[in-house]
């Protein structure tokens, strides 16, 4: 995620995950190419070729829809909102939470577990404590391991308190 605004009025976070779309339609090209290939060579390679072609494209196909999704939150103090959309290939989805309910953003962490060892993931929660929405409201779904979700964090937490400066500054 990157910060696309920051401005007095306007914070807004957007990701969106070129490298894993690029892989996965590089990954689906390469499965089906392969698989007309081999069905092109005739014989037994007919069944290999679709084989190749239908699942290897398949897996490919079903990741994509899985994990390529767009996320953009918009914090608003003119609104007083704020707002979270996600967007894939199956359509779009918004949730708008009051931007006074925002006590602060904080970094969620899970323990990935691997034949390596073990490695702890991060990702990026907003903490509403009044309101309707009370709770924590991850960024994103997916945890990672780069420094991204910490920026993200230090983000809005260092534009938060420029808003209380600002109202009290305002109404002075």
């Amino acid at each position: 995620m990157k910060v696309t605004r920051n401005s007095a009025d306007q914070l807004i976070l957007s990701d969106t995950p070129w490298f894993i779309g690029i892989t996965l339609i590089f990954f689906v090209l390469t499965f089906v190419g392969l698989g007309l290939f081999l069905m092109s060579e005739g014989g037994k390679g007919i069944w290999l070729g679709l084989l190749f072609g239908l699942v290897g494209g398949g897996l490919g196909v079903g990741f994509f829809f899985a994990f390529v999704r767009r996320v953009q939150v918009i914090l608003d103090r003119s609104k007083d909102s704020i707002l979270i959309q996600r967007q894939s290939i199956f359509g779009h989805e918004a949730v708008e939470h009051a931007l006074s309910n925002l006590s602060h953003a904080e970094l969620e962490s899970t323990i990935s577990r691997s034949n390596k060892g073990s490695s702890t993931l991060y990702r990026p929660v907003l903490i509403l404590d009044k309101g309707m929405s009370t709770g924590r409201h991850p960024i994103t779904e997916a945890f990672s391991n780069g420094g991204g979700s910490k920026r993200m964090v230090d983000a809005v937490n260092d534009w938060l308190p420029a808003h209380e400066v600002d109202s009290d500054s305002q109404s002075a």
